[in-house]
């Protein structure tokens, strides 16, 4: 057997994450130490998904894996955040973690960004679903009876928001819009299916629309995708745990 991986996984909470997580719980050259979140310290929530810390909480719970919860600044600059993620993994380098695995799916500068960064402590990264076709993905994902809801949006997707993602809501997605919201289209929070113990109790909250003064290049955690285009808002769903 190939010498084991030691890793944390960089949870998101959302269905990318969930099927990274569902495929490396799978390869028995992985042992994963952490389930490794970003907080928005202000608000006590997941960063850019703005699911509540309770409710990430409960999903470390059901899946049995201890969470690490790295505490942000609202919409930190580059420098901000590279420093104190490099801060977190030095500690994880000490701890004997030699790898961090990522749900990213295609963006290749953002996965270079990744390698780079661990590179500097170095830690090596793992992309689970790298160039995996993101149509046949979210069905893969809906075939394992995996379930999450959309908790945000870009503005032109509010009617998505707060809806539970199917097959038929896929079809309905315009036809620009990545069926995994890879581009950071869209972002959700999973509750059930076969990882977790348990289903993840939730009510269904306001809708919000907040707008951002995003700073000149966006980190990893305020926006998933790599465009320096900035945009106007999102829509938000409350989930209450």
């Amino acid at each position: 057997m190939p010498d084991k991986k030691i890793c944390i996984f960089n949870w998101s909470g959302g269905k990318d994450s969930t099927l990274a997580l569902h495929y490396a719980l799978q390869d028995p050259s992985i042992e994963i130490r952490y389930l490794v979140t970003t907080i928005t310290e202000k608000y006590n929530r997941v960063s850019m998904h703005g699911v509540r810390e309770d409710l990430l909480i409960k999903q470390a719970e059901s899946i049995g894996i201890p969470l690490y919860q790295i505490r942000l600044g609202e919409m930190p600059d580059m420098e901000s955040y590279d420093n104190t993620m490099k801060l977190h993994l030095s500690k994880f380098k000490e701890e004997g973690i030699t790898h961090s695995i990522f749900g990213d799916i295609f963006l290749e500068d953002l996965r270079l960004y990744r390698e780079n960064k661990l590179a500097e402590i170095g830690l090596q990264a793992i992309f689970p679903l790298w160039k995996k076709d993101t149509t046949n993905l979210i069905e893969e994902f809906l075939n394992l009876n995996y379930k999450t809801i959309i908790v945000c949006t870009q503005q032109n997707l509010k009617d998505f928001c707060g809806k539970v993602i199917s097959h038929a809501l896929i079809a309905q997605l315009p036809a620009e819009i990545d069926p995994c919201g890879e581009n950071g289209e869209f972002h959700t929070f999973a509750f059930e299916g076969p990882i977790f113990k348990n289903k993840i109790p939730f009510t269904i909250g306001e809708k919000v629309f907040r707008t951002y003064n995003a700073p000149a290049k966006t980190t990893p955690d305020n926006d998933s995708s790599s465009s320096s285009k900035a945009l106007s808002g999102f829509w938000y769903i409350d989930l209450l745990p």
